[in-house]
């Protein structure tokens, strides 16, 4: 889609690599531009994590995990950074609920208009109130019309991009799994724990969670009893804690990440 303001996904992809080459990134064995392929979801995966995620504390977060967060928010701010040097405008939503309805709607709003509208932390962060500590809930530092971005607001916005916009996936757990495999591209491969609790162990609990199985264990389809749609699901409540190895690896393997070397 080509648009009056420039932007297109492919010169979204080249910000995307501009950025991995010049982190020192450049050790990755695939291309940004390789999009959804013939990706196939794992299901029994998909219910191994969402279990674990059912099952983790609410924190867990030791010094190494801490550490993790931090390199993570410091790469969100200069991948930020990349996009509005690219001349995208990031600016929050202040209208009552969702900016984008779909993620076609979000795709082409902003590939027509270069504007990004960010659903804010402070209007959703998980189910009811948006209280007590999470690493991402801390001020970033970005100010944008007048508001202030917490480090969730900032990671809202580049994983959209990067991940949704750049590649064309949707918000269903395929295009998740899709859209964190292309922008866990640009990160350090230290942050990998984080970014899959915040995106795969989320999205695995809402769509594939022990509380959306029958008395069987099994996972009703859409038309059968027992069926709850999306759109009446509780949001996954907001856990800060490491996956086990084994879960990682497997992910590595599902979707073929080889990990990247940070410069030495």
């Amino acid at each position: 889609m080509v648009s009056g303001t420039g932007f297109t996904a492919a010169k979204l992809r080249d910000v995307a690599r501009d950025y991995i080459r010049t982190s020192g990134l450049d050790q990755h064995d695939f291309d940004v531009a390789e999009g959804s392929g013939l990706f196939l979801l794992d299901e029994g995966f998909c219910r191994d994590v969402a279990a674990v995620f059912d099952a983790a504390p609410l924190l867990d977060f030791d010094t190494e995990l801490a550490e993790q967060y931090l390199i993570f928010k410091s790469e969100n701010l200069r991948q930020l950074a990349a996009l509005t040097e690219a001349g995208l405008r990031v600016r929050p939503w202040r209208q009552p609920g969702q900016p984008y309805a779909t993620s076609r709607e979000l795709r082409e709003s902003v590939l027509h208009t270069g504007t990004l509208y960010v659903y804010m932390t402070m209007s959703g962060h998980g189910p009811g109130e948006v209280t007590g500590f999470h690493p991402l809930r801390a001020p970033s530092g970005v100010r944008a019309d007048g508001v202030d971005f917490t480090h969730n607001d900032v990671f809202r916005a580049v994983h959209d991009v990067f991940g949704h916009v750049a590649e064309d996936v949707d918000f269903g757990p395929r295009g998740e799994f899709i859209a964190t495999k292309s922008h866990l591209r640009m990160y350090p491969d230290e942050v990998l724990p984080v970014l899959f609790t915040e995106q795969i162990g989320q999205i695995c609990w809402f769509f594939f969670g022990p509380h959306l199985a029958d008395s069987t264990g099994r996972l009703p389809r859409p038309g059968e009893p027992g069926y709850l749609p999306p759109a009446r699901r509780p949001y996954p409540p907001q856990k800060v804690f490491p996956y086990p190895v084994g879960i990682l690896s497997r992910f590595r393997e599902l979707v073929g990440h080889q990990p990247a070397r940070s410069p030495e």
